[in-house]
């Protein structure tokens, strides 16, 4: 399995790729925004963004085996993460949002999202603690931990656009 292919975002079959981005930039836009109101993820959205994974993987001639090595890592990584639900770590909404998105990366740039997410989520934590001290108050932080992924996702899946770019 490749870590980015060279997308072609020429002809039809780049319209297509292009409208899958840009559904999956949306989507992930209206899940950061939902989780930092309500601090939930609609099960919609993060269903929309695995059902449209096979239809990437289509538009890229994604070869059978690697399908079924992508949807392995995806089940590995939503194993990992409902344990950290289920410890009362994170919140399921961003649970299935990183299971959802590592259907759409590979290996080497999932792993790239996950440190970047974990990072962000550290330092968006840090940021809620301190304004929690600053204005005295005693409610428990509720972290909106889908805007570090929306962030770390937007960031990884920067990169084979840029490379089109250039």
């Amino acid at each position: 399995m490749e870590s980015w292919r060279v997308y072609t975002f020429a002809g039809m079959g780049g319209v297509f790729l292009s409208i899958l981005l840009l559904a999956l930039g949306l989507l992930l836009v209206s899940a950061g925004i939902e989780d930092l109101r309500t601090r939930t993820i609609a099960n919609w959205k993060n269903a929309a963004i695995a059902l449209l994974a096979p239809c990437w993987w289509w538009a890229n001639a994604m070869p059978f085996s690697d399908m079924g090595i992508q949807l392995a890592i995806a089940l590995a990584v939503l194993a990992f993460f409902a344990g950290a639900f289920a410890l009362g770590q994170m919140g399921g909404g961003d649970v299935k949002l990183i299971a959802a998105l590592a259907l759409w990366l590979p290996l080497q740039p999932l792993i790239w999202m996950l440190l970047v997410m974990a990072i962000a989520g550290g330092a968006l934590t840090l940021g809620m603690v301190v304004a929690k001290r600053l204005r005295r108050s005693a409610r428990p932080i509720e972290i909106p931990y889908g805007v570090a992924i929306v962030f770390a996702a937007f960031l990884t899946l920067g990169e084979p656009i840029i490379n089109q770019l250039q």
